[in-house]
């Protein structure tokens, strides 16, 4: 028991008389205000960092908004015009200016489609060319020149 009294007394008086010395005291109290200061600072810029990403979010929405307006308002205009009450009475109501004819052609038979479609396989056919190789691809590319032999028809 009485070694444990000399050891409490040894460590009071280390605390009194060693550890809480006024310089030492200083600066524990300079360090808890740098700490503190330095916590807040941060603090303060997060706060300004995601209130600047809000704010740049509001303003490309903003931007987005007035487009929409803007062609919305475009649209209105459009609609409103000479022009397009001519071509809307045209397409829905089958209407015609003064002078023109009005002519209905019936639909395509099965047989005119398939002649169509007929005449899109041969086109791709004449544009198919002949395979070239890697350096006369490049030779036709940079100088127009082409080695290949023209297609036999």
């Amino acid at each position: 028991m009485a070694d444990l009294k000399t050891n409490l007394r040894k460590f009071r008086y280390f605390l009194k008389y060693d550890f809480f010395t006024f310089d030492n005291v200083v600066v524990l109290v300079a360090v808890i205000f740098c700490l503190i200061w330095t916590w807040g600072s941060i603090s303060a810029m997060s706060r300004n960092w995601t209130l600047a990403q809000e704010l740049m979010n509001r303003q490309r929405e903003r931007a987005l908004l007035e487009l929409e307006v803007e062609t919305l308002e475009l649209e209105n205009d459009y609609y409103a015009s000479d022009e397009y009450q001519d071509i809307a009475a045209r397409k829905y109501q089958n209407k015609k200016s003064p002078g023109e004819t009005m002519i209905y052609l019936p639909e395509n038979t099965e047989e005119a489609k398939a002649k169509d479609a007929g005449e899109g396989e041969k086109n791709n056919e004449n544009l198919s060319t002949a395979a070239m190789s890697n350096f006369e691809q490049w030779m036709a590319f940079l100088f127009g020149i082409s080695f290949s032999k023209p297609a036999e028809e």
